[in-house]
């Protein structure tokens, strides 16, 4: 479950991604060009401390490209190379803004999806003492592969009292093509995950896959997969 806040942000996600994407291998679309939402996913942090959100978006006409993000209160040591921004949330405060890939907390979270699909986030938000469930955006379908689901590296403790480490999630457990789709791998325990960033119908292998699903997108494409 994912709580919510009513808040601003500044600059908004969509604006902090506006010079960060143009500098993706994967990137296509309009450098500069205003991103606009398509959809979005979250899954939950176990520690509760590091909000986890996949966005779908476009730079102006291009096509849909796959953003997985992280939230955190710190900076993440050793993830510079995988920080999109900050933004300033007038909740939660400062925020750390991180491509989720380069994140520890990601991988597990990404991988249960794909083989065991654990599905995506409940949203709510808390009005007045009361929560309120948020549409979901756009539906998940992973796979049911049987396999054991790594638990890989995982967030621990709080990241309130300074940074935290990206641990065995660094820039060499992770690898970016500009082909398929402009494929990011990640690797937890013995898994390499591949997610697609700029995700199109395609046919889900047999070691497992997460596709998605939005109005206006009855096909589902494919989001993620293991290799």
């Amino acid at each position: 479950m994912a709580l919510l806040h009513r808040a601003e942000l500044r600059p908004s996600k969509l604006e902090l991604l506006v010079p960060w994407l143009p500098g993706r291998s994967w990137f296509a679309g309009e450098a500069g060009a205003e991103v606009t939402r398509v959809a979005a996913y979250r899954f939950d942090d176990p520690a509760g401390e590091v909000g986890v959100e996949t966005l779908l978006v476009r730079a102006g006409d291009g096509p849909v490209l796959q953003v997985p993000l992280t939230y955190r209160g710190a900076p993440l040591a050793g993830a510079d190379d995988f920080f999109v921004g900050l933004v300033e949330h007038s909740v939660l405060g400062r925020r750390w803004v991180y491509d989720a890939c380069g994140d520890p907390v990601y991988p597990p979270l990404l991988a249960a999806a794909v083989l065991a699909d654990a599905g995506q986030a409940e949203e709510y938000f808390e009005v007045d003492g009361k929560r309120e469930m948020r549409p979901a955006s756009m539906t998940l379908t992973g796979s049911r592969t049987g396999r054991p689901v790594p638990t890989g590296p995982a967030s621990t403790g709080s990241v309130s009292a300074g940074s935290v480490s990206a641990g065995s999630v660094s820039a060499g457990s992770v690898s970016t093509g500009s082909g398929d789709g402009g494929v990011t791998v990640v690797r937890v325990g013995d898994v390499e995950l591949a997610v697609v960033r700029r995700p199109v119908p395609a046919e889900v292998p047999g070691s497992g896959g997460l596709t998605g699903s939005w109005p206006g997108q009855d096909e589902p494409v494919l989001l993620a997969y293991a290799r």
